[in-house]
């Protein structure tokens, strides 16, 4: 049986229907002696200036708010799909005003900022590029293209750790650069910032640096809270590989960085001792006072049934607890041990999808996990499709809401499609994924003889706790002509 080199990177033009049309528009897919990497241009950085192209043109998409949408009208900015958070809350939450997030309290019902700390460091120092003079539209409008600038770095970052993750897979990079609904949702808020950490962090742990991992993913979290869910599904792999050095470093890691961020601000001392800020809390108590919000499945449930929903929280709960404990079985069971971005991508669909809200920016959490989980592109423009959607969905609901007796838009039951779109897509590529950690031999990157390139110290270590037949043969493998045979378990030669 022929092999492939080891080393030899993966064609998606020759591995993958669909991108082997899309090649069409460059030429077709690359030739059998093809020079790859011989030229300044390498997949890297193709993936990278793509990736700032496509985010230049989400920001021309939100040109018609840019230029009065955002100021002017009660629904434009929904009719054109071009809202963003950012220039409403440079007025809104004290920045035109220099007020300081989280020790400043803010006039009206939110009282202080409602992010965590590195976050509201990131929108305080362009805060910082903003100019104190002209019209307050005026730097709203420049608030936002410095973050706007902010972010495009952040974007080229999280397709760079990507292209660079799977050594041998640079090309899957693309999926996080072409995403439809990357550029779509980019500049709605501020999740790349934590999103380019996250990415950053399991580079390092693909490279082997549980420590620096840690730190990223300890950063991160000091961003968005999502990020530290990743420590679970490493916390099941290293327990099945008994790499409990490693997890110990990168757990260590992801306190120390998120401590060092947050106890400036979060501990303060007075005539009365030392206790925790008001302001600093704000981001949790918000979050768990927060009522059921556009695009849940809660919202769904009570929109269909009438039932307000009060107690959405210990349901959410209850669901994430008890999904978490099904991925983690999935790993102790599965036929070998799965790959660390399959679960990193489940455990956070599953916050997605139990969570109390779902804003149209989330999905940038999953884009290049799922690149990185399931890197088929027929899979992931299905999903794709579903999410963009569901971002026109919202924007046209507010829009016929928002537009008292014309009603021009999307009604409530086109609205529920539109989540109900969003539900699907996300379950589908999670059913495509459990359904590759079942099956070991349809996983595209193992295909290609690899066993876990983003699990660095996990990559192809054997197992030293397994439930069930853990160490038995697919029972479906499968031998693909001129591909090497995957020896979980084996040491590199």
């Amino acid at each position: 049986m022929t092999s492939v080199r080891q080393d030899e990177p993966v064609r998606p033009t020759r591995r993958d229907e669909v991108a082997a049309a899309g090649s069409e528009l460059i030429g077709g897919p690359a030739g059998r002696h093809a020079l790859l990497g011989t030229s300044w241009l390498t997949p890297v950085r193709v993936i990278a200036l793509v990736a700032i192209g496509m985010f230049a043109l989400g920001m021309v998409q939100k040109l018609p708010c840019y230029n009065g949408g955002w100021f002017f009208g009660a629904t434009s900015q929904y009719i054109h799909a071009c809202y963003s958070d950012i220039p409403h809350l440079y007025a809104g939450r004290g920045f035109a005003d220099g007020l300081i997030p989280y020790f400043d309290r803010l006039p009206g019902d939110m009282e202080y900022l409602e992010y965590p700390v590195l976050t509201g460091v990131f929108m305080e120092v362009a805060s910082w590029m903003t100019p104190g003079s002209g019209t307050i539209q005026h730097r709203e409008q420049i608030y936002w293209l410095v973050n706007a600038g902010m972010l495009m770095a952040c974007a080229a970052v999280i397709a760079v750790c990507v292209a660079r993750t799977h050594r041998r897979r640079p090309w899957d990079g693309l999926l996080v650069a072409l995403a439809p609904a990357f550029a779509l949702t980019a500049t709605i808020n501020w999740d790349l910032l934590a999103i380019a950490l996250t990415a950053a962090g399991m580079l390092m742990w693909a490279r082997s640096r549980p420590l620096a991992a840690g730190v990223l993913i300890g950063l991160a979290t000091a961003a968005k809270l999502y990020p530290v869910l990743l420590l679970g599904p490493l916390l099941a792999l290293c327990w099945r590989a008994g790499a409990w050095r490693a997890y110990g470093k990168a757990v260590a890691g992801a306190v120390v960085a998120w401590l060092v961020v947050n106890l400036p601000v979060m501990v303060m001392h007075d005539a009365s001792g030392w206790h925790i800020r008001e302001g600093w809390a704000k981001f949790y108590t918000f979050s768990q006072e927060r009522p059921i919000d556009f695009g849940s499945v809660w919202l769904l449930i009570s929109q269909r049934t009438g039932n307000p929903l009060e107690d959405a929280n210990t349901y959410a709960t209850l669901l994430m607890l008890l999904g978490c404990g099904g991925i983690a079985l999935l790993t102790l069971y599965a036929p070998r041990r799965p790959r660390f971005a399959q679960l990193a991508f489940l455990v956070v669909a599953l916050f997605i999808l139990t969570n109390k809200v779902y804003s149209p920016q989330y999905v940038l959490w999953l884009i290049p996990l799922a690149a990185l989980a399931r890197p088929r592109w027929r899979d992931f423009l299905i999903w794709q499709a579903c999410e963009v959607m569901y971002f026109l969905g919202i924007w046209m609901y507010l829009a016929y809401t928002g537009n008292g007796d014309k009603h021009q838009g999307l009604p409530l039951d086109g609205y529920q499609l539109a989540i109900v779109l969003h539900l699907l897509g996300t379950l589908y590529l999670c059913a495509v994924i459990v359904r590759d950690i079942l099956l070991p031999e349809r996983d595209v990157v193992r295909q290609d003889g690899d066993d876990d390139p983003s699990g660095g110290v996990l990559d192809r270590k054997p197992d030293v706790f397994v439930l069930g037949r853990g160490h038995h043969a697919p029972r479906h493998a499968m031998h693909f002509e001129g591909r090497p045979r995957v020896r979980w378990g084996a040491v590199r030669d």
